[in-house]
């Protein structure tokens, strides 16, 4: 199951646990004022036409997106962590340990608890609690200290890239970074959990028991970006990162058979999903990434690079750099066969791209496997992969 972690500041976080849901989102209000400031509302949800940026570029709305696919990718019994940000006074810590309770959605204004988060977080989850512990683990702790780890690639690089970036307010970990991280604050805590209940709080810089069983009544609004992205790819319109939330939210579900028959995973468990995975100090990203449970003694773990237009040669150069990084970082803490795949859209591919897949495979010299190539294409209101 993958781990995700959440970024609150003290008086999100108060909530997030007294009413038990995670979320993200673009937009605050003054806290003086009551004003709304660059506040973003999500209208091309489950439907293909916006009208929300006339006069703005592809980026706006490709943000919003990007959000939704972090999202997107949750899965019920996914663990949960936060992340509660450093101020002048304290240092940045991170808390847990949290279940996603039910399937991400959409609020879809944004609204609900706004008043008191000061924030609009439109994309959110239920959790539920796992074990939950009151003390967090200190960032220096967890990204810093290195005393016990023996080697460079054993580090939280995932939330160390996204330290350095300084984006993402929902950040998927590795499984053996989750499990790194889950034993630092189990040890904080001298292992012992607080009550079984699902009522908590934040005060005084600990997670606390809570008087109040607060439930949820927000607005759910299950989240669909095929009609949109069907929109913009019949209009020649950019949509890569349209196909990248529709595929880490559909992959494995049975959803989309074409999509799991193409991958070759239909039938088998997925025991992790990360999207934007970063795989270097730079702007490298794998757009999507799985581990696969091909048998009980066997895992394969799948960078996916896709691409809202033709195969080109270049796709493998961008993917000998994934591999190179999953090498040296992931596979000495989790041992998997690399299985490259490039998605594109349906076309007719030139000599000089076959020859570098060609290329490509030939280089494998039993690193990897012979790259997986997909092409996609729309057929009546459908994606069809093949």
């Amino acid at each position: 199951m993958t781990t995700h972690v959440f970024i609150v500041d003290e008086n999100t976080f108060k909530y997030h646990l007294e009413y038990m849901f995670a979320g993200t989102g673009v937009g605050s209000r003054n806290v003086k004022t009551g004003q709304r400031k660059n506040y973003k509302y999500v209208d091309f949800n489950n439907t293909p036409t916006s009208n929300l940026y006339p006069n703005q570029k592809h980026a706006a709305e490709a943000g919003l997106v990007a959000m939704m696919a972090d999202c997107s990718r949750m899965r019920k019994g996914d663990y949960v962590l936060f992340y509660l940000q450093a101020t002048a006074q304290r240092e940045g810590r991170f808390y847990g340990i949290f279940k996603v309770k039910d399937t991400p959605f959409l609020d879809w204004n944004g609204f609900y608890l706004e008043q008191q988060l000061y924030k609009n977080l439109t994309f959110r989850v239920k959790i539920e609690p796992y074990q939950v512990y009151a003390k967090g683990v200190t960032e220096w702790q967890a990204l810093d200290e290195i005393r016990n780890i023996p080697c460079p690639c054993q580090m939280l690089w995932s939330l160390i890239y996204r330290k350095l970036k300084g984006n993402r307010g929902n950040t998927m970990i590795t499984i053996y970074e989750s499990e790194r991280l889950m034993d630092l604050i189990r040890r904080e805590n001298n292992f012992v959990s607080l009550s079984n209940t699902s009522c908590f709080s934040y005060q005084n810089g600990q997670i606390v028991v809570g008087s109040v069983n607060n439930p949820y009544s927000g607005s759910v609004v299950p989240m669909d970006i095929l009609p949109r992205l069907i929109a913009k790819y019949n209009a020649g319109l950019a949509h890569e990162t349209h196909l990248q939330m529709y595929i880490a939210q559909s992959v494995g579900k049975g959803t989309n058979t074409t999509l799991d028959n193409a991958l070759g995973i239909t039938g088998k468990s997925i025991e992790w999903i990360g999207n934007e995975v970063s795989c270097g100090v730079g702007m490298q990203r794998i757009d999507v990434m799985l581990s696969v449970e091909e048998t009980d003694t066997q895992r394969i773990v799948m960078p996916i690079e896709l691409k809202a237009v033709s195969a080109s040669v270049n796709n493998t150069r961008q993917m000998n750099r994934y591999i190179d990084w999953i090498e040296q970082y992931y596979i000495p803490n989790r041992r998997s066969i690399i299985q490259p795949v490039l998605i594109c859209k349906k076309s007719s591919l030139s000599n000089k791209v076959q020859n570098s897949f060609n290329n490509f495979n030939n280089m494998a010299k039993g690193r990897y496997l012979p790259l997986k190539y997909i092409e996609y294409e729309i057929i009546g209101n459908q994606i069809v992969f093949r």
